[in-house]
């Protein structure tokens, strides 16, 4: 899935949560039968207007709600464009200990890596084997 199908369902979810817990909301959600791309063409309407490259999720979630309390029916331009979600992954207490596990191994192998290192008998620079220079003073 690419960023902005995750985009359309990361909006599409939050408005069906939140008409789920706000029964004012519901009404005005459920009544306006427009589908999620409109939303989202609404949405990236308005940060290509704002200028910022970066929003709050509250932000664009703000942007959603707003869309459907104001029956908004001028919803801009369709783009063509491409859209970032940032991820957050929540890990289960299995997950993390075994990452704690994996990071504790990492360290412990790299400072035994260092001390091996720092114990290794300095290996003496190797001399070539050069003949004697012979002096014009040396006798035969």
């Amino acid at each position: 899935m690419n960023g902005t199908d995750y985009f359309k369902e990361t909006i599409k979810n939050y408005l069906d949560t939140k008409a789920k817990n706000d029964e004012l909301f519901r009404a005005k959600y459920e009544s306006h039968n427009r589908p999620i791309e409109d939303v989202v063409t609404y949405i990236l309407n308005q940060v290509q207007k704002s200028g910022c490259h970066g929003f709050h999720d509250d932000e664009i979630f703000g942007m959603a709600v707003h869309f459907y309390e104001e029956q908004i029916t001028d919803i801009g331009k369709s783009m063509n464009c491409n859209v970032v979600v940032n991820h957050h992954i929540e890990l289960t207490e299995e997950e993390k200990e075994e990452q704690r596990k994996i990071a504790l191994k990492r360290f412990q192998d790299e400072e035994l890596r260092k001390l091996e290192q720092r114990n290794r008998p300095k290996a003496k620079p190797q001399t070539e084997n050069k003949q004697p220079q012979l002096s014009l003073f040396d006798e035969f």
